[in-house]
């Protein structure tokens, strides 16, 4: 995990995570350093061939791990349903990342649902997951949920009058929105487990400038090539 030390994370034997979005980058970095902690981590993507690569990858590093791999697609609701589904053959689940997201896509693209692609992905397909995963999450004895956000949600705003930027779509605009959409979902998560007993902890949390290839998928041209040139220089590795 970028910027977190592996002795820094306390035993997570017993405990169960998912990941979104784990078959690479921050994601998988936070499934390697859990498993080596001790936790059972279901990492999920959209990528089967990558989802086993990973899943592969962890086990010669960390041999015996207890790992495995979902196919979940954020950007559609239904397949958000039937993964949930499958969990619920499951006791508890102790910690959920909502780590998966794509960013600044140059042209304004939907989801199988016709939301959005940013705030479809980013912000409506992690709430659904976490909606669908709660009955799980309010059985475990300390549950948490990691919302990843961005410093971007300083420059965001929710546009109520155009919130699926239908009208007038901006890349970065929009990623901002999901990711300020996000930290308020964070926000008011663990406002509502206090009001409720949840005893569900909520966090948000900005992983810096992270070297993943976010940037290689998301806004291209000049951004990209920009990114790529200084990522030596102000970035940190994703693990």
């Amino acid at each position: 995990m970028a910027g977190l030390a592996q002795t820094e994370i306390p035993s997570q034997l017993g405990r169960t995570a998912v990941i979104t979005g784990a078959t690479g980058g921050l994601g998988y970095e936070t499934a390697l350093a859990l498993a080596k902690a001790g936790a059972e981590v279901i990492l999920t993507g959209r990528d089967d061939q990558k989802g086993q690569s990973a899943i592969e990858k962890i086990s010669r590093e960390m041999p015996g791990a207890k790992t495995s791999y979902e196919s979940v697609d954020l950007a559609s609701l239904a397949s958000i349903a039937a993964f949930a589904q499958r969990m619920h053959a499951r006791q508890s689940l102790d910690l959920l990342i909502n780590n998966a997201g794509v960013m600044a896509l140059p042209r304004r693209q939907t989801t199988a649902d016709g939301f959005e692609t940013q705030f479809g992905t980013n912000y409506l397909g992690h709430f659904a997951l976490t909606a669908r995963l709660m009955p799980l999450l309010r059985r475990a004895t300390a549950p948490r949920v990691v919302n990843i956000s961005s410093l971007a949600h300083r420059t965001g705003s929710i546009d109520f009058d155009d919130l699926q930027g239908a009208r007038v779509y901006s890349p970065w605009k929009a990623y901002g929105q999901s990711k300020l959409a996000m930290l308020i979902f964070a926000l008011e998560l663990q406002r509502r487990s206090d009001a409720s007993g949840w005893k569900l902890t909520s966090n948000a949390a900005h992983p810096g400038f992270a070297r993943t290839n976010l940037f290689a998928s998301g806004p291209g041209g000049l951004v990209s090539l920009a990114s790529g040139f200084v990522a030596p220089f102000f970035s940190a590795p994703a693990d």
